[in-house]
């Protein structure tokens, strides 16, 4: 293992120092992360001062990224990292390497007049959803470390401070490569193209316009896998604008994000969306829309612009098909069925409609059908009875029961992390510094295809009405 600058050299990267704190103290961390990254070997003093950026990573200075973004449809030619700082990069002897990223560590030259912290909450809530995401097999960042800075920040008054610290494969966004579109800075957009063909595709060369298309084709189709894992688990990112979509296809930033419990396509939980632009089932359009975005910048490179539209627009109109494919299987899994047909669509459009006219709860709904299958090992978990005439349909069409619950087991989960439980740990953690429950849930969130009886507040859908999530990190 070796540390290193990531994007070292680029246009990119500014430097900037993350701001002092007396009390840094590690509060969560993500042991098996920590080993992966073999960085167990610190003790807890000082990964609280590496992970709070009170002392350099191996001499790596800190920096922040500058990158555009299209925010609710509007873009902005320069947001960049305004309360985060990038501390280094992890290589592993595989050859895989890791970007370690802080958030609330402080302003920078990008804050646009914030303080540039984080507060404790939001920051436990990261913790606890990107864990659960890997948990539940969506593509993620994941956080390392929740570090508190032992200061206080005002956010409706005054509350704890925090760091959280991330890890992902590249933080390159579809907005990073909008920075280099609107500075018309050709030269460094090949250059982060290659990097990025390098980490992400296996070392991928990027030298000519063909090779422009086929990065660009492969990032569509790691889009399209995140949209289609998000919608499987019931995931609402509410923040999808152009600088929240990394291209290495993992999800970034938990700020208003929401798991969906009564099932609704509509479904928004995010206070700043308004007009439901980021609801659940709007969320392929918006990726799709957002690799538009992708397109237009990359078409700076091109010699002949027309030429360069027709061939991002093949490559776009291929998002779709191939969505409505994966889209198609991801049900087809849900539901069981080994091979979907045209006939499965009414099936299906049949069961969102109960679904919808009786406010049945997403993942209980089909993790009920799913324990049927495998003999009631939750004893909690039944078929709802507004689906009895529906599901002798089903049971017609499915597979076999064996082969149908495999398929089931591995595509709905029995446990999410719930949206009350969720506000409820960070209530904790505000009241009281700690929690003694987090620990038991969260084990169990890594395993959420473990199919078993559970304490019923796990299971239970529990949404608070007008239930809103905020921009906290």
């Amino acid at each position: 293992m070796v540390f290193f600058q990531p994007y070292q050299g680029s246009a990119l990267l500014f430097k900037e120092q993350p701001a002092r704190f007396n009390q840094p103290t590690l509060l969560l961390s993500n042991t098996p992360l920590l080993v992966k990254l073999e960085l167990e070997k610190y003790g807890t003093t000082a990964l609280a001062e590496l992970l709070s950026g009170q002392r350099p990573l191996d001499n790596i200075e800190p920096t922040s990224l500058a990158y555009s973004g299209h925010q609710f449809g509007q873009f902005n030619p320069l947001l960049g990292d305004g309360r985060a700082h990038l501390i280094g990069g992890v290589k592993l002897d595989d050859g895989r390497q890791y970007d370690l990223h802080l958030k609330g560590s402080g302003a920078t030259r990008f804050s646009r007049g914030g303080d540039g912290f984080c507060a404790l909450g939001p920051a436990v809530r990261e913790f606890i959803m990107s864990q659960a995401m890997v948990g539940l097999g969506v593509p993620t960042t994941e956080c390392l470390a929740v570090v508190t800075t032992g200061h206080h920040v005002y956010r409706q008054g005054e509350v704890p401070g925090a760091i959280v610290c991330r890890v992902a494969k590249s933080h390159i966004r579809i907005g990073t490569l909008q920075y280099l579109a609107t500075q018309q800075d050709k030269d460094e957009l090949w250059s982060l193209l290659n990097l990025l063909g390098e980490q992400l595709f296996e070392g991928f060369k990027v030298e000519t316009e063909q090779d422009v298309l086929e990065l660009f084709r492969e990032v569509c189709e790691q889009l399209v896998d995140l949209v289609v894992e998000w919608m499987r688990v019931g995931f609402i990112h509410g923040v999808m604008n152009t600088d929240n979509i990394l291209l290495s296809g993992e999800t970034i930033d938990f700020g208003p994000c929401a798991m969906m419990e009564k099932f609704d396509f509509n479904a928004v939980f995010s206070s700043i969306d308004r007009q439901g632009r980021y609801a659940f089932g709007n969320q392929p359009n918006i990726m799709n829309w957002n690799c538009a975005r992708l397109a237009e910048a990359l078409l700076v490179l091109w010699q002949d612009e027309q030429a360069g539209i027709e061939a991002f627009s093949q490559i776009l109109a291929e998002f779709s098909e191939s969505f409505n494919r994966k889209y198609k299987d991801m049900w087809a899994a849900k539901l069981g069925i080994d091979e979907w047909s045209d006939a499965d669509d009414m099936l299906l459009s049949d069961l969102l409609k109960l679904m919808t006219e009786h406010e049945l709860d997403f993942t209980n709904t089909f993790a009920a059908l799913t324990n049927s299958l495998l003999g009631h090992p939750n004893k909690a978990l039944s078929v709802p009875t507004e689906l009895e005439s529906w599901g002798r349909q089903w049971a017609q069409r499915r597979a076999a029961d064996d082969v149908a619950a495999n398929l089931m087991s591995q595509a709905n989960p029995i446990l999410i992390p719930r949206n009350a439980l969720v506000e409820a740990e960070i209530a904790l953690f505000n009241q009281q510094g700690m929690s003694q429950t987090l620990e038991s849930w969260l084990t169990a969130l890594t395993s959420p295809y473990d199919y078993k009886d559970y304490p019923e507040s796990w299971t239970s859908a529990s949404t608070p009405a007008h239930y809103q999530t905020f921009c906290g990190t």
